[in-house]
């Protein structure tokens, strides 16, 4: 060992033994330090559109070759695209792919490349490309600027080995295509004629694109399937496309009650309340009349279960329509209070107090139990209290214990 080399051993082995660190370790740490402050620079300038800026920050970042270095190709070449500088961003890429093929960047790099070459006229060939999001890139450039190109491919993604992901992203590109042969493809998915795992995704998709076309496939679909859950699909489907009308037709003369009860659940969705109501009083069956009430929840009808909760006959369907006043939240505590205090049905009454509780309305609950005259549903009411936790609550009971 020359003299120089170990007098700059001993050297930093002596900023070791003393607590501090050796020179080439404080070098390493400068590096790092200017490297993030320029890795820095060149992020803000990015958020702030200044992409001269940001190519210069990046650029230096470059030079310094150390950990960074592949993410500033990348961002390099989007502010130099971004800058209108298309085949500089393309040189940049390149030179990432080359230097770090394994980076994490590299999936990045290659969809701006696409993006870059696809805004330029270039059209990459969609099976050419080993990557699926790319390939689906691809394939949605393709369709903007030669669908009957585009068309068969996508029916290959579909009928051939590809992935579930591929194949269900080729579906969706076929869904929001205006091609009267892309239409086909999906309504023959929607029907099952093929690719028989994306039937309800195609159904799906004929509803959310909407279109007068899409909405009579899906209603022929519903008249020629005997399938449960296809039918239950295109209801979905026909709630999507808001086609209120052929839902309350299935809710009233679909002979499957359980159709019956989806169209039902739909309808509350849609906040069809009117249809509903006037389905209730003509509904001889209980069950289907608490599908009903559940709809008139789920569309908010607070109204609608008060008047139930009042008048009805039927003490099931009292207590499901009390049910769903409770679980409305406190706006319903005063019409709670009023229907115990109205009527002597001790289990009307429970089912009073069990929504009181499950809304966290304590003033109520506190109330009946100060004047409860029957000891059960005292007993209740104060069981309640005890697992609610506030302030009150606790007071009250404190209250009872002194007494």
């Amino acid at each position: 060992m020359t003299k120089r080399v170990l007098a700059v051993a001993l050297l930093g082995w002596t900023l070791l033994a003393g607590g501090g660190a050796p020179v080439w370790a404080v070098d390493e740490e400068e590096q790092a330090s200017r490297e993030e402050e320029a890795y820095e620079r060149g992020t803000e300038a990015l958020d702030q559109e200044q992409w001269d800026r940001a190519i210069q920050a990046f650029d230096s970042v470059v030079r310094m070759a150390g950990r960074k270095v592949d993410g500033a190709l990348y961002w390099k070449a989007y502010a130099l695209n971004k800058a209108g500088r298309p085949s500089d961003a393309l040189t940049v890429v390149a030179q990432l792919r080359k230097s770090a093929p394994q980076s994490r960047w590299i999936n990045d790099a290659r969809a701006l490349e696409l993006e870059i070459k696809q805004r330029s006229g270039q059209r990459t060939p969609p099976e050419a490309e080993v990557d699926e999001d790319l390939k689906l890139m691809a394939l949605n450039g393709l369709m903007s600027s030669d669908s009957e190109r585009a068309l068969p491919l996508l029916e290959k993604f579909l009928s051939g080995g590809s992935s579930p992901k591929l194949r269900e992203r080729a579906l969706f590109v076929l869904s929001q295509s205006n091609a009267p042969r892309a239409r086909e493809i999906v309504v023959g998915i929607a029907r099952g004629q093929q690719s028989p795992e994306l039937q309800e995704t195609a159904i799906r998709y004929l509803g959310l694109f909407g279109g007068d076309a899409n909405k009579q496939a899906l209603a022929d679909l519903y008249g020629s399937s005997s399938d449960m859950a296809v039918k239950k699909a295109v209801l979905q489907s026909f709630m999507v496309s808001g086609q209120k009308a052929r839902v309350l037709a299935a809710a009233r003369t679909e002979k499957s009650e359980e159709l019956r009860k989806t169209a039902i659940h739909l309808l509350g969705v849609m906040g069809a309340q009117e249809e509903l109501w006037q389905m209730y009083q003509a509904e001889p069956s209980v069950d289907v009349k608490k599908a009903i009430l559940h709809a008139l929840f789920v569309g908010g009808g607070a109204d609608r279960l008060t008047e139930v909760a009042r008048n009805e006959k039927d003490r099931e369907l009292r207590k499901a329509a009390l049910h769903s006043l409770g679980v409305m939240g406190s706006r319903t505590a005063d019409v709670l209070l009023s229907i115990y205090q109205s009527d002597p049905d001790p289990e009307i009454r429970k089912q009073v107090l069990h929504g009181l509780f499950v809304q966290g309305s304590v003033k109520p609950l506190i109330q009946i139990a100060r004047t409860e005259k029957d000891p059960e549903l005292r007993k209740q009411a104060v069981s309640h209290l005890s697992h609610m936790g506030s302030k009150e609550a606790t007071d009250f009971l404190v209250e009872l214990l002194n007494k």
